[in-house]
């Protein structure tokens, strides 16, 4: 019965989907020609809707009127300048969020990486982690292989039930020393107060998504979101998650409205960027010449022993921290012969193709190498936290003294810490677009960062995606040109670049009117402030990754693309369907609207329909449109789902109060799945509300 429900419901909204979005899937049909405006321009009222589409993620109730009492014109200068704007009410909602306030060191004490606590197990229990790795690896396998055996072991019964075959022989119950490991593992998470690693993200995340809805520095949040993108890095990729809110704190925000080449400076020293692009593992290349210097002096020291004696003075070492470091120079020499680890490339490729240049723009093969290395010794302190953890537990944090003393840094250095380490870098001369470059140690890659952010091509990269962004998906080469010779006047300004972008023409063309397809982030948080919803910010992420577009999870360094073809199809409008009903009834654990203080509830639905219509769309609907909403009103409207995402498992923290909530008991509820609430309300008035946020005219921008 439940399958043949689940199809009915699956088919309904499929119907419901094509009805509802046949004109989005069109995608030069824009607003203009749904609504049939009556002038060629756009009205007065039409701009400031364009502007708050564009600008901000959508009018919330009243703020239509606000910027008309303002003036247009000076409520874009607020934006572009927005210090000046009271923001305490979207602070005091973030006033728990513990992990916005944590430098990366602290977040490796705090929310240590699994791998640093096994390795720790690992030690506790006389053995090496790959070995306890390879034991919980096959240990897993057993119970995996059980459960299998198990599920084999049951036949169906009359009523399609799963019961026990008596026949079958009772399989073991997993392995008992992995079981001893996983609660040594979670005796640590209680006796030191740790949390989860997913904490991270999920309280990141809910900031960014109540900062979009809230905050009154709409057009910072709109560049946060956009800037996050063009300098994208994956939370998933090993520690990159533990680097992220320093990232949103300390790179992006501040830099969102500043200068360009300040935010190309900040993302190029980032832990989160030298870790998802490996530049922290870029080191110059060794030479055989090298090597064989560094065998000789290492067999000097073992068998001269005024020579080591003279060692140990200089570098003021004891005998036993001498034949260690001896020990560590074989090591290192010995992995360096085998690895053959060098310069990376993956940074210098991306800082040309995605942050500056753009693809085709000129540089060879050749550039890139040269840029690689400039950029070596460009690295992070501890990039895996693991003397963290050891620190925490109470362990001797030798790993920190040990590389300390082998990279030449100040003692107690934090983990997670950007560091130029000059022994590693290539000293060489670089050849970049046919100039020598050697300005030495660091200073080799604040040059390429001067020349990428002053070459003629960034400028008229970074004015295309901005034109992209705010205008339409294929602006003007006149558009882009004059938006790239205001970035190149202002030396990078971003502010004056969007300011000349706000004030062209071709920004209010009619075509350009409603004639962008929304993202899911942006329909999600647009949606949230049409209906003057409330949310934590917490559940409503696992919608927003059933709609494509969870935060910081695009693997590939292009970042979320931002252009209709790349989100609409059946599937993803259906999601975005699945998304609005789910708010519109409140049934979203954590988001919560009171749908009576925007329309009119009373009347036939006709009446409903238009008076929810004036307030969300600004009665902006196509006849079309209006016909087949009234129309969807006579049908069952779709059962929204929360969906089943391993990868945007909630965790069942009660945020008002995250540092009681770190260890013990109350960790049993990590990686529940938020379930969706029963609905609530006046049914007629949220289905009302569901169908025009799943409209074609509220997707579009």
């Amino acid at each position: 019965m439940r399958n043949k429900f689940s199809l009915v419901n699956k088919t309904v909204a499929f119907l419901m989907t094509l009805a509802m979005f046949s004109p989005i899937f069109s995608i030069g049909v824009n607003a203009q020609s749904m609504t049939k405006p009556k002038s060629k321009g756009l009205t007065e009222d039409q701009k400031i809707l364009h502007v708050l589409n564009r600008l901000a993620f959508g009018a919330r109730p009243g703020d239509v009127e606000k910027v008309k009492a303002i003036g247009l014109n000076k409520f874009i200068e607020q934006q572009l300048n927005p210090n000046s704007l009271d923001d305490s009410a979207t602070d005091a909602k973030l006033r728990n969020f513990d992990v916005l306030k944590f430098s990366n060191d602290e977040l490796f004490s705090k929310y240590p990486a699994p791998a640093a606590l096994l390795q720790l197990v690992a030690q506790n229990n006389g053995m090496k982690k790959r070995e306890l790795q390879a034991e919980v690896k096959e240990a897993k396998q057993e119970k995996k292989d059980a459960k299998m055996e198990k599920q084999n072991g049951k036949m169906e019964n009359q009523d399609g039930a799963m019961t026990a075959n008596p026949n079958r022989p009772q399989q073991p119950q997993g392995n008992s020393e992995d079981a001893m490991y996983q609660a040594q593992i979670q005796e640590m998470y209680v006796k030191y107060n740790l949390g989860r690693p997913q904490t991270i993200s999920q309280q990141l995340n809910a900031s960014r998504i109540l900062r979009a809805a809230y905050s009154e520095k709409q057009l910072n949040e709109v560049m946060v979101d956009f800037w996050s993108n063009h300098f994208n890095v994956f939370a998933n990729k090993q520690s990159v998650r533990w680097f992220l809110p320093e990232y949103d704190r300390d790179v992006i925000r501040p830099n969102a409205l500043g200068n360009f080449k300040d935010l190309l400076m900040a993302t190029a020293k980032s832990p989160a960027m030298l870790y998802y692009l490996d530049n922290f593992q870029s080191v110059a290349e060794q030479k055989p010449q090298d090597m064989e210097q560094q065998k000789k002096r290492l067999q000097q020291l073992k068998n001269n022993p005024q020579a080591l004696e003279r060692f140990k003075q200089n570098q003021n070492l004891t005998d036993e921290q001498a034949q260690e470091r001896l020990k560590q120079m074989e090591q290192r020499m010995n992995q360096a012969q085998n690895n053959r680890r060098g310069i990376n490339e993956n940074y210098a490729r991306e800082i040309m193709e995605l942050h500056t240049l753009g693809v085709d723009s000129g540089y060879t093969q050749k550039d890139i190498q040269e840029v690689a290395r400039a950029f070596t010794g460009w690295t992070i302190t501890d990039p895996r936290g693991y003397r963290n953890a050891a620190n925490v537990t109470g362990r001797d944090d030798q790993m920190r003294d040990r590389q300390e003393r082998q990279l030449g840094l100040p003692a107690n250095t934090p983990s997670g810490k950007f560091v130029f380490i000059d022994q590693i870098h290539d000293k060489g001369d670089k050849m970049i677009f046919g100039n020598k470059v050697n300005e030495g140690g660091i200073n080799d890659g604040l040059k390429v960062i001067d020349m990428l952010a002053k070459h003629p091509s960034t400028a008229k990269f970074i004015a295309r995606k901005l034109a992209v962004k705010f205008v339409n998906d294929n602006p003007s080469d006149a558009l882009v040109g004059r938006v790239a010779d205001a970035f190149t006047k202002s030396d990078g300004d971003i502010k004056t670049t969007l300011r000349a972008l706000f004030t062209d023409s071709e920004f209010y063309a009619p075509e350009n009117y409603r004639a962008k397809i929304k993202t899911p982030f942006e329909v999600v948080i647009s949606g949230i402030r049409t209906i003057g919803a409330d949310t934590n910010g917490m559940a409503v992420q696992q919608m927003l990754a059933k709609m494509g577009e969870q935060l910081y999870n695009w693997q590939a360094p292009t970042g979320y693309p931002d252009t209709a073809e790349d989100w609409v199809n059946t599937g993803a409008l259906l999601e975005r369907m699945n998304f609005a009903v789910a708010l519109a009834s409140n049934r979203i654990p954590g988001t919560k609207a009171d749908l009576a203080k925007l329309g009119t509830a009373s009347g036939d639905k006709a009446k409903i329909l238009d008076s929810y219509l004036s307030v969300m769309l600004h009665g902006e609907v196509s006849e079309a449109t209006k016909a087949t909403l009234l129309k969807q009103l006579e049908q069952p409207l779709m059962e929204p789902s929360m969906g089943n995402n391993n990868a945007m498992a909630m965790e069942n923290v009660a945020m008002q109060r995250p540092n009681a909530q770190q260890g013990g008991q109350q960790q049993r509820g990590q990686n529940q799945q938020a379930r969706l609430l029963p609905p609530s309300g006046n049914p007629e008035v949220f289905k009302v509300v569901g169908l025009i946020l799943g409209s074609p005219e509220f997707q579009r921008q």
